[in-house]
């Protein structure tokens, strides 16, 4: 069997369950009203879109916890947020919704899924094309954040990308494109001070870093450091699920919530 008859088999069921419980009712809740939305930017490539296989227990919906979808209608959060390819998994996005909304009784979250699998970084600026997916992955981030704006505010933008620019060519340019990007992402959604939140790329038993990979991390620490109202998110000790690429479900949760822990502790500072 393929890797990808195998992932639509993990998915089946899931995915059977949570049409079973809007058919029954229970998923069915009234979309949030304008301008009550913490809204969070989902960006990056194919760990940000999310690939861990799903688990009953990510199409539970939390009842302050929205995605916009692809249609550009808001709908509770559940797993796969994205729509980048037809293997869209779990990412950390959603734990990341759960957490906040967990730790604010207030929030209304509204996650806005943008990443694209297998996006470079130069593809993440004004009319910037990627040719896998036939898609402009900046410009049409811009859109559905535009679109998302009609009903909340920007809180923050969670970033996960780099394993595509691991080479030669792209590492060496990495930093400032990443830094380009922020001031870009920023002066585009209207707040200069918007949190930026960089997760750290992972690092798997059987697949150590090339020298190339090392330098996007360093880019990405050095920016965390340097730049304020950003953070490096750590994934140390996170598994992927079995193709020494993507974090499994279980890690993607738990990075999703270490992406909370980092904002909690920008916006306190």
């Amino acid at each position: 069997m393929s890797s990808s008859a195998r992932l639509a088999g993990r998915l089946l069921l899931p995915l059977l369950l949570l049409v079973a419980g809007c058919a029954s009712g229970g998923g069915r809740r009234p979309a949030p009203s304008a301008d009550r939305l913490q809204l969070y930017l989902l960006a990056g490539q194919s760990n940000m879109a999310g690939r861990g296989y799903i688990e009953p227990q990510d199409t539970v919906p939390h009842e302050r916890v929205w995605m916009l979808n692809r249609a550009q209608e808001w709908v509770p959060a559940v797993d796969p947020v994205h729509f980048d390819k037809p293997v869209a998994g779990v990412g950390p996005g959603r734990a990341f919704g759960i957490a906040v909304a967990e730790a604010d009784p207030e929030a209304r979250v509204g996650l806005v899924p943008t990443a694209v699998g297998g996006s470079a970084i130069t593809s993440w600026v004004p009319g910037g094309y990627d040719s896998a997916t036939r898609t402009h992955p900046y410009d049409e981030a811009l859109a559905r954040a535009r679109a998302a704006q009609r009903n909340g505010t920007f809180r923050a933008i969670l970033w996960h990308q780099g394993e595509s620019d691991s080479n030669a060519t792209s590492a060496p340019l990495y930093e400032a494109r990443l830094r380009a990007l922020i001031t870009r992402f920023r002066a585009d959604l209207g707040d200069p001070d918007l949190p930026f939140l960089i997760g750290e790329l992972g690092h798997f038993p059987g697949a150590p870093w090339n020298e190339w990979r090392t330098m996007v991390d360093a880019a990405h620490r050095a920016v965390a450091r340097d730049v304020p109202g950003v953070a490096y998110v750590s994934a140390e000790g996170l598994g992927d699920r079995g193709d020494k690429l993507h974090f499994s479900a279980e890690s993607a949760r738990e990075l999703g919530r270490r992406y909370a822990a980092a904002y909690v502790g920008l916006i306190q500072r």
